[in-house]
C-alpha cells in the first residue's frame, strides 16, 4: 500500500499539471489589445517546422474558410489574419458551451532570414503556410 506522502506527491502533481494546461490554453486563445488593424484580436496557436529546403507554419484555425485568411510577410514575420464567426445558421441555436474563440484573430510569426515563395492549403483544421526558401 503506497505512503501517505507518495499519495500527496502524485495529488500535487496532478493539480498541477491541469492547471500548467489551463495556463497554456489560455496564452493560445488570449485577446490581444491592438492587431495590425487596430482592433482588438486572439491568437490562434500555431506550429512552426523547418527543413532544409522549407518553412512550414501551420496555424490551427477549424471552422475557418481559408479564403477569408490574410497573410502577408511584412518585417521579417508572417501575419496571419482574420474572422472567425459563428456561422448563420446556428445564431439562434442555444450554445452548450463555446471554446472556440470567436472574432478577430492575428497571428505574428517570427521568420527566419531569407526570401520565400509562398503557398497556402488547408488540411486537417490547419491553416498550412508552405514557405519554400529561395537562393
Amino acid at each position: 500500500m503506497p505512503d501517505r506522502n507518495s499519495m500527496g506527491w502524485m495529488l500535487s502533481e496532478a493539480i498541477e499539471t491541469l492547471a500548467r494546461a489551463e495556463r497554456m490554453h489560455r496564452q493560445f486563445f488570449q485577446l490581444r489589445s491592438l492587431g495590425v488593424a487596430g482592433e482588438p484580436s486572439w491568437e490562434p496557436p500555431i506550429d512552426v517546422l523547418e527543413t532544409e529546403r522549407e518553412v512550414l507554419v501551420l496555424v490551427a484555425l477549424p471552422g475557418v474558410d481559408p479564403s477569408q485568411v490574410d497573410a502577408v510577410i511584412d518585417d521579417g514575420s508572417l501575419v496571419v489574419s482574420g474572422n472567425r464567426i459563428l456561422p448563420p445558421e446556428l445564431r439562434n441555436a442555444v450554445i452548450h458551451r463555446l471554446e472556440l474563440p470567436q472574432g478577430r484573430f492575428e497571428r505574428r510569426v517570427p521568420l527566419p532570414a531569407g526570401r520565400y515563395a509562398v503557398r497556402q492549403f488547408a488540411a486537417n483544421g490547419c491553416l498550412v503556410f508552405n514557405l519554400t526558401k529561395l537562393a
